[in-house]
């Protein structure tokens, strides 16, 4: 049993690095009447206490950079949560989401969950991995229009064979959010 167990750990590494992940598109949203949104503070369930603000930075850029919408300053969700008076922001209401919709004037806000951030290990080797999901939620009713998760990185057979040390955490945070723009804009 435990030879058995060693023999799937690094499959499971393996194909966790090719890992795309799920996505839900609610079907009547016109995503075309998106033009600002609100990425809230991620919530972290990694080891790195800094993982959840790390991502949501990374996503914020790429998400801004794609032209497609206008993201709000981190700084100015920041004063809506504190205006609105949000008690869990990275985890809001419906009724919370639709009075910060009013509050920031934007037309979606996105919450987000980074589950997994950082180095991993099988026997001798190791490799950055991140898992994460990002969902967003329409300010008029407060309701899921959009959800995504992917898990990029993790350890290669190329790290097995040659004992790489995998690919740099920012670079597969950056791979990670692409996969997740990736699927909101299909």
């Amino acid at each position: 049993m435990k030879n058995l167990r060693s023999a799937i750990a690094p499959l499971a590494l393996l194909l966790a690095g090719c890992a795309s992940g799920q996505k839900y598109h609610e079907k009547a949203m016109d995503f075309a009447a998106v033009k600002t949104v609100a990425v809230m503070p991620f919530v972290n369930l990694s080891r790195d206490n800094l993982a959840g603000d790390r991502v949501r930075d990374v996503f914020s850029t790429m998400l801004l950079s794609s032209g497609a919408v206008y993201v709000l300053p981190s700084g100015e969700v920041s004063r809506g949560i504190a205006r609105g008076s949000l008690v869990t922001p990275a985890t809001p209401s419906r009724d919370e989401v639709v009075a910060l919709g009013k509050l920031l004037s934007v037309e979606a806000v996105i919450t987000g969950v980074v589950k997994e951030y950082g180095e991993v290990r099988s026997g001798s080797s190791t490799a950055n991995a991140i898992a994460l999901s990002v969902q967003m939620l329409e300010t008029t009713t407060g309701k899921v229009v959009w959800a995504a998760t992917t898990t990029k990185g993790g350890i290669t057979f190329g790290d097995r064979l040659l004992g790489g040390g995998g690919e740099p955490m920012n670079r597969v945070t950056e791979d990670a959010v692409h996969d997740l723009l990736q699927k909101l804009f299909r």
